[in-house]
């Protein structure tokens, strides 16, 4: 059961991650096209910084930052008096109140925690690559549209949410569309967060051992347990592919390209 229900938290994941780090990704374009320097900057260098580093190493590296991060917080609120440094070496060290989860914390607890940071660390991942295909995609809207606008006497917000924004979708979905499928691909990173996923079940039921899960021991199984990933995976993103094309297919719809209209 535990393979079976897998699969629903990979689905989950991608429910949850895919508006998540699109969120991410507007707001990151958005303050990457920001007159205000200071958010400019930030929004450029949020993007440069999260796509230049191995996803794996961010990966393993946020997931550490984020857990001690929300430590840290916890720590200054609950334990004021706490006169040890919280860097002793190598080690975090913080008061038994600030941990999280709390060592009392059903089993559940731990499993959502563990769940909710990788997701929010998938989320600040694509949210980099999606910012950076909604910036070029803004940046593709025709500029003639968004000086019509302005000498009709919309404000810089006015033209940016009724013209940029309703129009940018046709030039990033594309992009967002190759991003579905790279976030699909990546969600065997689940195994390295220390998540239940299907390939740790399929490494766990497939690998020869005495019984451990089940009562009938066997060989190792595990080129089928992975075989059925592969299928697994091929057939969504092949579904995927289905829905995206009639996604693009609606949203260009009566748009004039170079070849005449669509």
């Amino acid at each position: 059961m535990g393979f079976y229900l897998s699969f629903g938290t990979v689905l989950l994941l991608l429910a949850i991650t895919a508006p998540t780090a699109l969120a991410f990704g507007f707001g990151g374009a958005a303050a990457a096209r920001s007159n205000f320097l200071p958010l400019r900057w930030f929004g450029k260098t949020y993007i440069a910084v999260v796509r230049g580093v191995p996803d794996i190493a961010f990966f393993l590296f946020f997931v550490i930052a984020l857990d001690q991060g929300f430590e840290y917080v916890r720590h200054q609120i609950y334990c004021p008096d706490w006169d040890q440094p919280i860097r002793q070496g190598s080690d975090f060290v913080v008061c038994k109140a600030a941990k999280l989860p709390l060592s009392s914390a059903p089993q559940w607890v731990h499993e959502v925690y563990g769940f909710f940071t990788a997701v929010l660390t998938f989320a600040i991942v694509f949210g980099a690559f999606a910012a950076n295909v909604l910036y070029g995609a803004m940046r593709a809207v025709p500029h003639g549209q968004v000086e019509t606008a302005q000498a009709y006497g919309m404000t810089n917000r006015q033209t940016f949410w009724r013209i940029t924004v309703p129009q940018m979708w046709v030039y990033a979905l594309p992009g967002l569309s190759n991003l579905w499928m790279v976030l699909i691909k990546a969600t065997p990173l689940l195994f390295l967060l220390g998540v239940e996923d299907i390939v740790y079940w399929a490494r766990e039921l497939g690998g020869s051992k005495t019984p451990r899960y089940t009562a009938y021991p066997h060989g190792d199984w595990r080129l089928w347990y992975f075989l059925g990933l592969l299928v697994f995976y091929l057939a969504f993103t092949k579904v995927s592919e289905f829905f995206l094309g009639k996604l693009m297919k609606r949203l260009t719809h009566g748009q004039a390209t170079l070849g005449g209209t669509s």
